[in-house]
């Protein structure tokens, strides 16, 4: 198939950027969306031209690293999705495709489709973790995790990091990331000892950085290529909230909630 590419080209945050226009004949639909992008770049590197510059790393939608918007939607149109899983398949001969960066003012525009998501890094830095003790493997049946919650848990964890819940939000939120870091390890016996300070930590990192506030729209969960549902924005919400409530009375004086 022969398709037209409207590619965001941005040498880095400072500088101005706009959409160059590429022609992409003889594309593969068995090719992925990164393998088409390979193809395109070779092509610029034969005519001494520089290359689309866009992140990535596994190639399997596990790391997170592909993230794009495809025709004004994250990872593109098929839902459960990465971009590096999304195949040309999908497209149709004469397409026009139009390629654009994570567009969100906490994810500052390295260069190109390429974008600082140090944000988040530093929010799972805050309280993403849980305390152990320093010496041999613990037995691994010495803690017992209920069935249900050891499968919500999983759910949550399944979070792989990408922005594109920042990305599709019309707030830039990034409150279905944080939910779903604070859930996977609340659900959990061994999460329990930080649980509601690593709500408030990572509520208040979330806070400084530049993202926007939740307002319920449901794009983050439509655009999560690991379908985490928002459902986790209300555990969220509850652990914040009785953090909140159990250091109110500690600073004046009196006992915390029990």
């Amino acid at each position: 198939m022969n398709l037209t590419l409207h590619v965001w080209r941005q040498k880095n945050a400072r500088t101005p950027g706009r959409f160059v226009t590429y022609a992409a004949p003889d594309v593969s639909e068995d090719m992925s969306f990164l393998e088409m992008l390979d193809v395109v770049n070779e092509r610029l590197i034969e005519k001494g031209e520089d290359p689309i510059h866009f992140d990535h790393d596994c190639r399997e939608g596990i790391c997170g690293t592909c993230g794009m918007m495809i025709n004004g939607e994250a990872h593109g149109s098929l839902e459960g999705t990465t971009v590096c899983q999304l195949h040309m398949r999908f497209f149709k001969d004469g397409d026009e495709i139009i390629i654009e960066p994570w567009r969100s003012r906490a994810f500052p525009v390295i260069k190109d489709l390429v974008v600082d998501r140090g944000a988040l890094d530093r929010i799972i830095q805050s309280g993403g973790f849980i305390s152990v003790n320093t010496g041999s493997a613990p037995d691994g049946n010495a803690i017992p995790v209920a069935k249900g919650a050891a499968d919500v848990a999983m759910d949550a964890a399944a979070c792989i990091g990408c922005g594109a819940c920042v990305a599709q939000c019309p707030n830039g939120a990034a409150q279905l990331f944080v939910a779903a870091k604070i859930s996977h390890l609340g659900f959990l016996p061994q999460g329990q000892p930080e649980r509601w300070q690593r709500a408030e930590a990572m509520v208040a990192q979330m806070e400084q950085e530049a993202f926007g506030s939740c307002t319920n729209y449901g794009e983050c969960e439509a655009a999560c290529p690991k379908e985490i549902s928002i459902d986790f924005i209300a555990r969220l919400n509850h652990d914040f909230l009785r953090a909140t409530l159990w250091r109110a009375p500690k600073a004046r004086g009196g006992g915390g909630a029990g």
